[in-house]
């Protein structure tokens, strides 16, 4: 259980190597105890592709992971990632199929650890359709979400991708604004790839200003 968390841990730190070695040692304990990985292999194995770039097998290896009609639980973060190597593909409408069913599972669950991600992965979802309106207001609704968990991470998530859209239709005011009270939260882990992220975003709202 262990291994499998901290497995689960780099891939919100989006560290694919780390991914794949501790799922590697949760493995093999498993082996050696006869015992299942506690965290699906399928998800964590398809995070770390999905990290590396190699979105045809991270979609193989998610949809192994998440068999159909299963919801909740480590599932509804497969949900977010398959949904974005699917946007990676052009797969649009499966995205949007597989994204909705999982925002159903979560809504009939109660189940809503995940759910920032989720309506931020739709919210993606639409803009790579050009559905801005639609796709800016399922970010805000992330937003919103983690604000209200108070999931800073989540929230940054949400933040940085709602100001790289602001930024792109001229808005980088609205964008700073928005972007660097969240940014300025954090006090550690600023060579993390999401906190990076933020900061390159920052800088460059500030050089085109």
């Amino acid at each position: 259980m262990a291994l499998s968390y901290a497995a689960l841990l780099h891939i919100y730190r989006r560290e694919p190597q780390l991914i794949l070695d501790r799922l590697a040692a949760a493995e093999a304990v498993a082996v050696e105890q006869r015992l299942s990985v506690f965290l699906s292999p399928q998800i964590l194995r398809g995070a770390a592709s999905l990290l590396l770039g190699q979105a045809k097998e991270a979609i193989a290896s998610l949809r192994a992971g998440l068999p159909p009609g299963r919801t909740g639980g480590v599932r509804s973060l497969g949900f977010a990632l398959l949904t974005t190597a699917l946007v990676e593909e052009g797969e649009y409408p499966e995205a949007m199929t597989l994204i909705t069913e999982a925002l159903q599972g979560v809504e009939a669950t109660g189940e809503g650890m995940w759910n920032p991600e989720l309506h931020r992965s739709r919210g993606l979802v639409l803009l790579a359709q050009n559905k801005l309106a639609e796709g800016e207001a399922s970010i805000r609704q992330a937003l919103e979400l983690a604000r209200k968990q108070q999931a800073k991470s989540w929230e940054l998530r949400a933040a940085t991708s709602l100001a790289q859209l602001w930024g792109e239709q001229g808005r980088r005011a609205q964008a700073r604004e928005l972007l660097a009270p969240v940014y300025g939260w954090f006090t550690e882990g600023f060579d993390t790839a999401d906190l990076k992220e933020a900061k390159a975003l920052l800088d460059g709202l500030a050089v085109g200003s």
